[in-house]
């Protein structure tokens, strides 16, 4: 007798065969026919008859991809689609695991997974050459490509006609390659293929620097052909790298040569940068559903519970709809409105999407999945219930997950006027056997779950997500949880330069080790484990170099290294030998330690402590500055440094409890490889002392000025030029000769046998010993010295949410908002300083850039306020301060102070300021640091939304339109328009008044509704009235005639009586009221 689940089944297909062709599918009933006491293998052939019709049936048999379309003309394999494909066959196999007699289902279910992932790594090996461009130049035209012929593997599209760049795919497809390998499955095969492998890490590794089209494959908002850095992207590359860190591609296997290494200061980068763009998806996207597979299943990136729920409520609060989630606010995918024949939008075209964006049922499915990873049965239940309604049943009875729902035409108006008052539609997923892949493999994962066929644990072998009470017992390689409260203590060895230093340091009680007292263990210089990691994954065959020449960080440097059994360790880039002259004052020497010390704290998350390697060269203790170093080498053995736990013992005590690095990678190609140089120990006479004698002190002011004026020899002879230059003793006027000279007769004019590079840097040199600061900067500037370490702090700045502006003070500046080479950035600050008689800045730049990009890694919160860290005003802020602490007194030369005293003086300057300063001085320090109020850009949003004609400053204009159509409230990119336009205005305290005016315009509006501006909005106006009305006031009451100068006006407090605010509220109110009021229904005044 048939059960009554076949009579169901039976009584299903005739209804759904006795459809019309063409129609929508019935709402899936499913529920009803299935019986609690099913047995297990009912339940899974279900699932399995489900995944071979809806899924596996559309598998290449030659490639193994899945097309992106069911019909059969689609040709074309997305790889993110066959990634989810392949994770939903993985899936279902992980159930048929867990019953004896499975029929070769599991067999089958995870070779069609392998075969997925093998297709997809086929077609990315034949690609080899865009990886190797890639590595070197990262962008849109060198990329591997994210679309491929389904049956063949072949390139589709060309880079013109195809957004390729898609870092979340290539990361993906890392994640579920190490997900499907430590569940036992055997996806690498050969060492080409690991060392492919390694390669896409490198690729990855910096995603932090390559702004990309994203999981949408249209980069910004505006769909206009431009990249961005989106959130999703950064956090599915950070998982990715977290998962294959450490990790054998040959799982249980394998051995040290199929083993993958990660740049774990890269990945640090990527964590920052994560956490500075959440809970955005970038700067055109304030949300947006991609960030759902980046929070959540399956790449759980973020690690802090706070921004994951405020990313997640920001998701839900904005997107979700009745029928899923919209992709991002006016996504104008496929809408009526759309212009279908043309591939970019125009201008303004943003506003036409608005409340008709396709909403897709995928996302309810993703809250679903995390629902049962966190446990949280209720949000199960609640998005269960949601997507019960809009799915439907095939012609064989099986659930069907429509792509989207829209609009249609005859609807639209409707629904702009009054969002979710009308009903959508389902895309033709779920009619004529055309299914969404992506989507019915996430909802058969998500089923299996909520049935409890598989455990989150079964599709998550690698622990992606941990719970919050297990975090602490992760015993994983690299976590990216961690220990909830990072309090790791780091360990130190004191390595002496030479045995007489050693001896020298002992006499004051430090212990150190010279070189050769630590062998056989080896200390290098960071740059040789780079040339080490140079060998690591090249590949004749496949055309790859291996690891691109990036400097190891302070976390890469705080392992042991085992390399062709040898033990290493190495100090940190901070104990460089730079040629710029930072490295001349040991003051900025012990503040960069104690902020690397503080870095490693923050950042590691090993299971081994952090070893740091202290470097004491004798040149450190020679003058003035010696009884600072005796201080920092007494905190060492006090234990604590700058508030970081340190313990200082003899490095072969420390190895023991030391992460330890084994590069095997390196005996393949022993034969090929040159020598390392490890760091040599001083070789001097056995029984010479240190001698302290050889003290400088910080040169006087008096000391520093050179005794002529520029001017006056830029036209004397040659000659006259030569005998100066000789007979001066002072070395700031011998620079200065000397850029003469160079300029006028080239780099190789001899003076006295010498060319006068040769010389310049003789002066250089010397200067910097004896502290002559302004000679040094002198001289660096006309050898266009660089810093070649500034790019990484450009980056760190810019992963910190910020733009970097370079050039001086008054003139044309260069934004820069995407990482650059040094190469780039050198001739940036050359040109854009040196025409403009700012020479000397070019290098005070550099200075400034390195210290304010170890500031924001440890103190971010002192740029609060600050979108643009603009450089050159950001030096007249440090002049004006300057000019402060003088008084009456002429106020110290800027490029006289020492590079430890410029980063103090940076320091105070970025402080909230204090309360016993003029308000003159105040406005001039916070309009320098271009500091804005909290919530100051979306005031602004506000008063344009009541401006028709928009607003006007400095002569740059603000429009309405298309400002509103194109951008939204919240964005990042508004924020830097607005920013865009205040740039123009010259005076630091005048652009203070500026911000202040637009605040006060905002409350205005916002206490009376009834209000807006008929006409445009000239700031520059509103200045001019106010200041007006404040110069009647000030002279009746003082007695006194006008003054043309605004500085009493600056000088007045923001609020209380007569304050700035009092003459700039006045102002706005007599232009609001000469424009339209708006009749309000509860107007008292009203008569009728």
């Amino acid at each position: 007798m048939a059960s009554l689940v076949d009579v169901g089944w039976k009584l299903l297909e005739f209804k759904a065969r006795s459809k019309r062709s063409g129609s929508i599918y019935e709402p899936l009933k499913l529920s009803s026919l299935h019986r609690e006491d099913e047995p297990l293998w009912e339940k899974l052939d279900r699932y399995y008859n489900a995944v071979k019709t809806t899924i596996l049936n559309y598998q290449s048999p030659t490639t193994g991809l899945f097309p992106v379309k069911t019909c059969s003309e689609c040709k074309e394999a997305k790889v993110r689609d066959s990634l989810y494909c392949a994770a939903g066959a993985w899936a279902l196999a992980m159930a048929y695991r867990r019953i004896d007699d499975n029929m070769g289902r599991t067999h089958e279910l995870e070779h069609s997974a392998i075969k997925c992932m093998r297709g997809i790594l086929y077609c990315y090996m034949r690609q080899a050459d865009k990886v190797e461009q890639f590595k070197q130049d990262p962008s849109p035209s060198k990329c591997l490509h994210s679309v491929f012929d389904v049956d063949t593997g072949d390139e589709v599209h060309s880079y013109s006609d195809y957004h390729h760049l898609q870092i979340d795919a290539v990361s993906l497809f890392l994640l579920y390659l190490v997900e499907m390998i430590c569940s036992g499955l055997q996806i690498i095969y050969n060492t080409d293929e690991v060392s492919f492998i390694q390669n896409l890490v490198f690729c990855v590794e910096r995603a932090y620097r390559v702004p990309d089209y994203g999981m949408w494959e249209r980069g910004s908002k505006y769909n206009n052909g431009s990249t961005e850095l989106h959130s999703s992207s950064v956090g599915l590359a950070k998982a990715a790298l977290e998962a294959i860190n450490g990790f054998n591609l040959f799982g249980n296997q394998g051995c040290s040569w199929s083993v993958i290494f990660v740049d774990l200061d890269a990945h640090n980068r990527n964590r920052q940068t994560l956490c500075s763009l959440l809970p955005r998806e970038s700067r055109s996207h304030n949300t947006d559903a991609a960030l759902l597979p980046t929070i959540s299943y399956p790449a759980f990136a973020v690690d802090d519970d706070a921004l994951y729920s405020q990313t997640l409520d920001k998701i839900v609060r904005k997107l979700r709809g009745k029928y899923g989630f919209k992709r991002f606010i006016r996504d104008g995918y496929r809408t009526t409105n759309e212009d279908k024949d043309r591939r970019y939008y125009k201008p303004a075209e943003m506003k036409l999407f608005d409340g008709i964006e396709y909403e897709f049922p995928i996302f309810f499915i993703y809250m679903m999945i995390d629902g049962v990873f966190r446990g949280n049965k209720a949000q199960v239940k609640e998005y269960q219930e949601l997507l019960d309604p809009i799915i439907f049943q095939s012609y064989e009875g099986h659930a069907v997950v429509p792509k989207y729902y829209y609009v249609p035409a005859d609807f639209v108006e409707a629904e702009q006027n009054k969002h979710g008052s009308q009903k959508r539609f389902p895309s033709n997923s779920g009619r004529d056997g055309k299914v969404f892949l992506w989507g019915q493999a996430l909802y058969n994962i998500a089923k299996l779950l909520v049935d409890e066929l598989i455990s989150p644990k079964d599709i998550d072998p690698i622990h992606r997500y941990v719970p919050r009470q297990d975090q602490r017992n992760v015993s994983m390689r690299y976590s990216n949880q961690g220990p909830i409260v990072n309090d790791v203590v780091i360990h130190v060895a004191l390595i002496a330069e030479s045995q007489r230093l050693q001896v020298f340091l002992n006499t004051y009680g430090i212990q150190t080790q010279t070189p050769q007292q630590v062998e056989p263990i080896q200390i290098w210089p960071q740059k040789e484990l780079v040339k080490a990691y140079r060998f690591l994954a090249i590949n004749k065959k496949l055309g790859l170099s291996g690891r691109p020449e990036r400097p190891v960080g302070c976390i890469g440097t705080c392992k042991i290294y085992r390399i062709l059994g040898k033990t290493v360790v190495c100090y940190p880039i901070v104990f460089d030998l730079s040629d710029f002259y930072l490295s001349q004052d040991v003051m900025l020497l012990i503040d960069d330690i104690t902020n690397a010390l503080q870095f490693i704290k923050q950042c590691w998350k090993m299971q081994g402590r952090p070893l740091f390697l202290v470097l004491i060269r004798e040149d450190n203790i020679k003058g003035s500055r010696f009884n600072p170093v005796l201080d920092m080498l007494a905190s060492f053995k006090k234990g604590n440094i700058g508030g970081v736990k340190v313990h200082v013992d003899r490095l072969q005590t420390l190895i023991s409890g030391a992460v330890v690095e084994q590069l095997d990678f390196l005996r393949v190609n022993e034969a090929e490889i040159s020598e390392f140089k490890s760091f040599e120990e001083l070789e001097l006479p056995k029984h010479s002392k240190v001698k302290r004698q050889m003290s400088t002190p910080n040169a006087s002011d008096l000391e520093q000025q050179p005794e002529i004026s520029v001017e006056e020899w830029l036209d004397k002879p040659t000659n006259e030029i030569i005998q100066k230059f000789h007979d001066s003793n002072c070395l700031a006027s011998q620079a200065q000769l000397a850029g003469i000279l160079l300029r006028r007769e080239g780099p190789d004019f001899l003076t006295k046998d010498e060319n006068l590079m040769d010389e310049l840097e003789r002066i250089y040199r010397r200067a910097g010993s004896r502290k002559l600061w302004l000679a040094v900067r002198h001289a660096a500037v006309i050898m266009k010295k660089f810093a070649s370490s500034i790019a990484p702090h450009i980056t760190t700045i810019l992963v910190n949410g910020k733009q970097v502006t370079l050039g001086l003070f008054g003139h044309e500046e260069e934004v820069i908002s995407n990482p650059l080479s040094p190469g780039v950035i050198q001739g940036i600050i050359y040109s854009k300083c040196s025409p403009h008689g700012g020479e000397r800045e070019a290098v005070l730049q550099q200075e400034l850039v390195i210290h304010i990009g170890w500031i924001i890694s440890n103190n971010p919160e002192l740029f609060s306020g600050m979108l643009k860290i603009r450089v050159g005003w950001i030096v007249q802020a440090m002049k004006h301060e300057l000019k402060i602490r003088a008084g009456d007194m002429p106020p110290q030369d800027i490029y006289q102070l020492s590079p430890s005293d410029i980063k103090q003086l940076l320091l105070d300057v970025l402080q909230p300021q204090n309360t016993g300063r003029s308000w003159l001085n105040r406005r001039q320090i916070d309009g320098s640091l271009n500091r804005t109020p909290l919530g100051f850009y979306d005031r602004v949003w506000q008063i344009l939304e009541r401006t028709p004609n928009g607003i006007r400053v400095a002569g740059t204009h603000l429009p309405q339109q298309p400002t509103l159509s194109d951008m939204t409230m919240y964005e990042m990119n508004f924020s830097l328009l607005v920013e865009d336009k205040l740039k123009k205005i010259v005076l630091p305290e005048y652009r203070q008044i500026i911000v202040e005016l637009l605040m006060v315009v905002s409350i205005l509006l916002e206490r009376n509704p009834e209000l807006e501006f008929s006409d445009q909005v000239d700031l520059d106006i509103l200045v001019k009235e106010a200041f007006s009305d404040f110069q009647k006031d000030h002279s009746s009451l003082e007695g006194k005639e006008k003054q043309d100068g605004m500085e009493a006006f600056y000088n007045t407090p923001p609020v209380g009586k007569r304050s700035t605010s009092s003459y700039l509220t006045k102002a706005v109110m007599i232009q609001l009221l000469q424009g339209d009021v708006k009749p309000c229904k509860d107007d008292p005044c009203s008569v009728s």
